[in-house]
């Protein structure tokens, strides 16, 4: 019943009869309380699509009926919270960001890793239906000549990260900004990813070198033999010798004396927020259908559009706004977008195996300017 009560209600002639029950049951068996519950926000939420996840199952065959599931973010902390049956995507997010302090949940979103992928959940969709949908879909996806063999390991974790990077305003959200906004784009310029001049690496060294290790100066002196936790790799090799970073990096950690590490997590990121690639999700693709650009591309989804990079420089090629782009799909090992429109549009053809992500993405975006678009076409007048 409580599994039941937690899926779908049952048909309007039959809700009289089965609260009555619950009701008069809840006084012998607490579950009956429960059920109740569950079932009038079955009715408020609507039904689910799919059976019980089996977490579901094992709660309340161990006679519990509180789940609570981990949640893992980007500064390698993790924090347990209550799932319901009936709780959205949405709903878990704003749980999250109130727990979290963070002015809004706008822009965030569930990404659960199982197997070698990491989805994001759509905000509308139940939480446990999304995970039960996702198991049952890498199951069918699976080689016929696997399926007989080893069973499929579907262990998951899910964590909770900034996806839209829209209204993103580095210094309004002191605790997204430490918590999340950091650790998301420390990553990406490590890779090489943000275009940066020496100074600013250097910068940007001593920020990182400070969060770390507050005035704790003794490894600064060894701080070359692991540069690249700190510098783009690619960069090093510009500066020589290579105690020259050190020289600069100490240089700038000087004037970083009395911050504390959170100042120099928002200091850090007001730097890299002056660029166009800031708050972007980096793809490095294959493409062989305009002669104009590379054949490796560095592409970037941002709030701006689709932005091409060429890999090496890291110069801008070009810029395709939401607006611009027609159509695309994705699929195992590609990407296709079409640019302008079907009969004189421009093909991209990449080959990828993160097709399904760059999607998403764009889905998400585009998604997202519709419905801004939406909400201000009410309150625009013109005048004659």
């Amino acid at each position: 019943m409580w599994l039941l009560t937690g899926s779908f209600a049952c048909s309007t002639r039959l809700q009289q009869d089965v609260k009555l029950f619950l009701k008069s049951k809840s006084g012998q068996w607490s579950i009956a309380g429960d059920c109740y519950i569950r079932l009038h926000k079955t009715l408020r939420q609507g039904p689910r699509k799919y059976p019980p996840h089996l977490v579901e199952v094992e709660a309340v065959q161990e006679k519990t009926v509180r789940i609570f599931h981990k949640v893992y973010f980007p500064d390698d902390t993790n924090e347990a919270f209550e799932v319901e049956s009936s709780t959205r995507a949405k709903d878990f997010c704003d749980q999250i960001g109130k727990k979290l302090q963070i002015r809004s949940s706008e822009g965030f979103s569930l990404f659960v890793k199982i197997a070698d992928k990491v989805i994001s959940v759509p905000e509308a969709d139940f939480f446990f239906d999304f995970v039960r949908h996702l198991i049952e879909w890498l199951k069918k996806a699976r080689p016929i000549s696997q399926r007989d063999g080893a069973a499929l390991n579907m262990s998951y974790q899910v964590f909770f990260m900034k996806k839209l990077w829209t209204s993103t305003e580095i210094g309004r959200d002191p605790n997204a900004d430490t918590i999340f906004h950091f650790h998301q784009e420390l990553p990406k310029l490590l890779r090489g990813y943000h275009k940066c001049t020496v100074e600013e690496a250097m910068t940007l060294a001593a920020l990182q070198y400070k969060v770390r290790y507050g005035e704790d100066r003794s490894a600064l002196q060894q701080i070359t033999k692991h540069l690249e936790r700190f510098v783009p790799s690619a960069m090093i090799a510009s500066v020589q010798p290579i105690d020259k970073w050190r020289e600069g990096i100490e240089y700038h950690y000087k004037n970083l004396s009395g911050r504390r590490k959170e100042e120099c997590k928002v200091l850090f990121l007001k730097i890299i927020a002056k660029k166009t690639t800031f708050g972007s999700a980096f793809f490095e693709v294959r493409q062989t259908t305009d002669p104009r650009y590379p054949d490796q591309l560095l592409i970037a989804i941002n709030k701006n559009g689709v932005n091409l990079i060429d890999p090496n420089s890291k110069d801008l090629l070009v810029t395709y706004p939401f607006t611009k782009i027609f159509n695309w799909s994705s699929g195992n090992t590609f990407f296709h977008m079409t640019i302008g429109n079907l009969v004189k549009g421009t093909k991209l053809l990449c080959e990828t195996n993160l097709g399904y992500k760059m999607d998403d993405l764009l889905t998400s975006y585009i998604s997202q300017m519709l419905s801004t678009m939406n909400k201000h076409k009410g309150t625009i007048s013109f005048k004659r």
